[in-house]
C-alpha cells in the first residue's frame, strides 16, 4: 500500500512527549479509493472500544477502524497499572498440590493466620499497583463463606473470610483489587459420573497408560465424592431464575425487596445459576473490583464431562454491578499473553480481530492466543474477521516454579524479575506476578527479599529520566517509548536515533509501541538528544513521553 510521510511539528511533539529533546517522524497509509456515493460504509469512523467489520468495508476502512479502536475507561486505568501481584492461596496450599480434585475435606484448609497486611507490604515493595486473589480455584473451594456451596471456608477451622481480609488490606494499602473465580469446579462434578471416571482412571493406571494431572489427583483421593451438589455439566434444564437466588434465612431478602440490592432475571441451568450467584456475592459484598479473572481451564472435557457457559449473562451481570471492571477473557477486557513465562511478544497489539462477538464467548480470538501474530494487518484483514476490539495482554508468571506455595521451591532472583518486567510491562503488556503465601498465611521471607530488591531496582532505573536535572550529554542504556493510547494503538514500526558526537545514529528500532515499549541497548550510549521516527502507522500517531534510563548503578 502506498504511503506518504508526515512530520510532527516540534510544538505538537513537545505537547505529546513532555520531555525534550525528542523528535518524531511519522508515515501513515493513504486511504484506498473511496466507496461510491450512497454506499453503506461511508459514515465517519468514530473511536470506540469495539467495532463491527461490515461486508462492505474496504481494506482501507478496516485499517481505519483498527486505528480508532480505543480503550474503555476501565481498560485505560488497568493499563496504567503495569504490575499486578497474583495470590494463589487455597486448598492446594495445604495439600501440596497445584490442582485439587474438589473432594478434599474443608478442614484441611487451616492457616495459622491470614496476614493479608503482610502480603500487601510485600506486593507494594515490588511496585505492584493491583492485587489478585484466587477466590475459587478449579477444585471449587471458595475462600469466602458462600451461601451456595458447602465447600468453603465456612467449614474450615476458624471460618476465615479470606476474600474480606484480602480486599480490606488491599484497599488500606492503596492497591486496586482483582478476584479470580474459576468457572471450572471439581467440587460440582456429578457424583455418579465421577465414580465411573475414577474407575476408568484405575484401569488406565493398571494398563500403564499415562495419567493427566487432574486424573492423578482424582486417583489420590480415591472414592471420595465431589464435595458439593454435582451441578457442573449435569445436563439440567435452562429455566428462568432470579439472581440473587435467596436461600432460607437470607440476610439480603429485605434489601432486595426494597430495591437496595438489584435483582436480575436470567435463563440458566443449575451451574450457570450457581456461578451467577457467586458473581453476585463477590460484587455486592466485596466490590466494586477492578478485575475479574475467568480462567479458561476445562480439565474434564476429554473425559466426557463439560459445562456450556452462557457467558453473555455473566458479562451483563458484571457490567451492571461494576461498570469499570475489566474481565480477563471478557469483552473489552484483557487477554492471556499466550504463555505462563511472563513475557510478551516483540510485536504486541492491544487491538485484536475476532470472528465472533466478544460478548458471546471466553476469549474468542480467531487465532489461538499463543500465536506469534495476534493483531497484524494480515490478521485484521482476514475475511473471517467480523469484529475488532481493544484487548490488551496480561503476562502471568509465578515467582516460584509452582503457583501455590511449596516449601522446597525457591523464588526467582531480582535480576530474573527485572528481565520479566522489561519483557512484559516493557512490551505493551501488564505483568501478573504470582507470589503465593505459605501455610502460616504469610509471604515467605525469601520471596519478600526478592520482591523488595526487584522493586527497588525498578524505581532506581525507571523512576526518573536521566535527563531530569542533568545537562546534556546524557548516558543511558534503556529507551522507553510510549503512545497516548487514549487515541488507540497505531504505530507499526519505529526507530530511535541519538545525536552522538554531532551525528544522528540509529540506536534501536521496533514494531509496536502501545502503552510503553522498553528498548534495552547493547551498551550504554552518551548523546545530546534523542528522536523517535515512526516509520509505519495505521493513522496519525499520538506519541507519549519518550524517556531515557540507565540500568547500571551510578
Amino acid at each position: 500500500m502506498a504511503r506518504r510521510t508526515r512530520v510532527l511539528s516540534a510544538l505538537a511533539l513537545a505537547a505529546a512527549a513532555a520531555l525534550v529533546p525528542v523528535q518524531a517522524t511519522a508515515q501513515q497509509p493513504v486511504n484506498q479509493r473511496p466507496a461510491p456515493p450512497g454506499a453503506p460504509c461511508t459514515a465517519p469512523v468514530k473511536p470506540a472500544p469495539q467495532m463491527t467489520v461490515e461486508p462492505c468495508d474496504s481494506p482501507g476502512r478496516i485499517i481505519e477502524k483498527a486505528a480508532n479502536i480505543v480503550p474503555t475507561r476501565g481498560q485505560l486505568a488497568w493499563q496504567q497499572r503495569e504490575v499486578t501481584a497474583f495470590t494463589h492461596f487455597g486448598m492446594n496450599t495445604f495439600t501440596g498440590r497445584e490442582w485439587g480434585s474438589g473432594t478434599e475435606d474443608e478442614k484441611l484448609f487451616a492457616p495459622r493466620a491470614v496476614d493479608a497486611d503482610q502480603w500487601m507490604r510485600a506486593y507494594k515493595a515490588a511496585g505492584a499497583e493491583q492485587v489478585m486473589l484466587t477466590a475459587k480455584h478449579h477444585d471449587g473451594f471458595v475462600l469466602y463463606p458462600s451461601r451456595y456451596t458447602g465447600h468453603s471456608v465456612a467449614l474450615s477451622p476458624g471460618s476465615p473470610d479470606v476474600v474480606a481480609a484480602y480486599v480490606k488490606a488491599a484497599r488500606k494499602a492503596g492497591l486496586k483489587v482483582g478476584l479470580y473465580l474459576s468457572p471450572s469446579d471439581g467440587a460440582e462434578l456429578p457424583h455418579a459420573w465421577h465414580a465411573q471416571w475414577v474407575d476408568t482412571i484405575r484401569e488406565k493406571q493398571a494398563e500403564g497408560r499415562p495419567l493427566s494431572l487432574p486424573e492423578r489427583m482424582a486417583l489420590e483421593d480415591g472414592d471420595r465424592a465431589p464435595a458439593d451438589e454435582g451441578r457442573f455439566g449435569n445436563g439440567s434444564a435452562v429455566t428462568e431464575r432470579t439472581i440473587p437466588t435467596l436461600v432460607p434465612g437470607d440476610d439480603r431478602a429485605a434489601a432486595v425487596a426494597r430495591g437496595k440490592l438489584p435483582a436480575f432475571t436470567v435463563r440458566a441451568d443449575d451451574y450457570d445459576a450457581y456461578y451467577l450467584n457467586q458473581l453476585y456475592e463477590i460484587f455486592t459484598q466485596y466490590g466494586p473490583i477492578e478485575e475479574l479473572w475467568l480462567d479458561g481451564a476445562n480439565p474434564w472435557s476429554g473425559s466426557g464431562i463439560t459445562q456450556k457457559y452462557d457467558v453473555k449473562q455473566w458479562f451483563d451481570l458484571v457490567k451492571a454491578l461494576s461498570p469499570n471492571t475489566v474481565v480477563f477473557q471478557g469483552p473489552q477486557g484483557v487477554r492471556w499473553v499466550g504463555n505462563e513465562n511472563g513475557t510478551a511478544r516483540e510485536t504486541e497489539w492491544s487491538v485484536t480481530p475476532h470472528a465472533t462477538d466478544p460478548w458471546t464467548g471466553l476469549g474468542s480470538l480467531p487465532n489461538d492466543s499463543t500465536d506469534p501474530d495476534i493483531g497484524s494487518r494480515a490478521r485484521i484483514l482476514d475475511p473471517a474477521v467480523n469484529y475488532l476490539q481493544w484487548y490488551p495482554a496480561e503476562a502471568d508468571v509465578s515467582i516460584r516454579p509452582g503457583w501455590f506455595h511449596h516449601a522446597d521451591e525457591k523464588p526467582k532472583t531480582p535480576a530474573q524479575l527485572m528481565n520479566l518486567y522489561e519483557k512484559s510491562a516493557g512490551r505493551n503488556a501488564s505483568l501478573l506476578l504470582n507470589v503465593p503465601p505459605d501455610k502460616d498465611g504469610r509471604i515467605d521471607d525469601a520471596d519478600v527479599a526478592s520482591l523488595t530488591a526487584f522493586g527497588s531496582d525498578v524505581r532506581r532505573i525507571y523512576g526518573t529520566d536521566v535527563r531530569k536535572g542533568n545537562p546534556a550529554p546524557y548516558t543511558f542504556d534503556r529507551v522507553a517509548v510510549r503512545e497516548d493510547i487514549r487515541h488507540g494503538q497505531r504505530v507499526e514500526r519505529f526507530a530511535v536515533e541519538a545525536r552522538i558526537g554531532g551525528t544522528w545514529q540509529r540506536i534501536a528500532e521496533g514494531t509496536t509501541i502501545g502503552h510503553r515499549r522498553i528498548l534495552p541497548l547493547a551498551a550504554p550510549v552518551t548523546a545530546t538528544s534523542v528522536r523517535v521516527k515512526v516509520l509505519e502507522s495505521r493513522a496519525a500517531p499520538h506519541l507519549g513521553a519518550t524517556t531515557l534510563h540507565l540500568s547500571t548503578a551510578p
